[in-house]
């Protein structure tokens, strides 16, 4: 039961992260400015807090899943999170590829990131919910320890994943770090627009 629950924490959340979004797409950028060595410094301190963020989370889901305003709120979160990176990466779009970065640059930017992740919020509500509903796993104890410790696990195998394609993508087709930060700023914008139109949607259209 414990390898069980271990191994739907691994597959639950590397499925979390296979969408692109504002932790995968700054990995993709860390690792084509920065070179691999620092992207592994940042999946590791990320899947770090990963590990915390997930046990809390879960550990309050059913009370999470009952604050009717939560969705808005972390909708307009995310417009400013990914409104910031956008402005982060365009700034940065000149940067050249280097191996000469701190690893505590690296390793502070992923438990930054770990811990302003509000997009694992409703996916922990919905995911989370479901597993303790249909008692695949316990919503407290050991057990959800262990889940945890396999959604860490399951982040740190995704994430590692973007950054090996990124490494090969940057080797083998020499795109230009300009050109990449640049698509990757127009990426974090559009995401920040979306949630805008779908908050307007919900708030002027849906219910007439």
């Amino acid at each position: 039961m414990i390898f069980l629950t271990f191994f739907l924490g691994i597959v639950c959340n590397f499925i979390g992260y296979i969408p692109p979004g504002n932790i995968n797409l700054t990995l993709v950028q860390i690792t084509i400015n920065r070179g691999l060595r620092q992207a592994l410094y940042f999946i590791s301190a990320f899947s770090v807090v990963e590990f915390f963020f997930t046990l809390l989370i879960m550990h309050g889901a059913s009370w999470l899943s009952q604050q009717m305003k939560l969705a808005t709120i972390i909708d307009w979160v995310m417009v400013v999170l990914f409104t910031v990176l956008g402005f982060v990466t365009w700034h940065n779009r000149n940067e050249k590829p280097s191996e000469k970065y701190s690893s505590n640059d690296s390793i502070r930017y992923g438990i930054i990131l770990g811990i302003v992740n509000p997009m694992q919020i409703p996916f922990w509500l919905i995911t989370g919910t479901y597993l303790i509903t249909h008692e695949w796993i316990e919503a407290s104890g050991f057990e959800l320890v262990i889940f945890s410790l396999g959604s860490a696990l399951g982040a740190f195998s995704c994430l590692y994943i973007y950054a090996r394609s990124a490494n090969y993508i940057k080797s083998k087709f020499a795109l230009s770090s300009k050109i990449i930060n640049k698509s990757i700023a127009i990426l974090f914008w559009s995401f920040a627009a979306y949630h805008v139109i779908k908050q307007i949607y919900l708030m002027f259209f849906k219910h007439h």
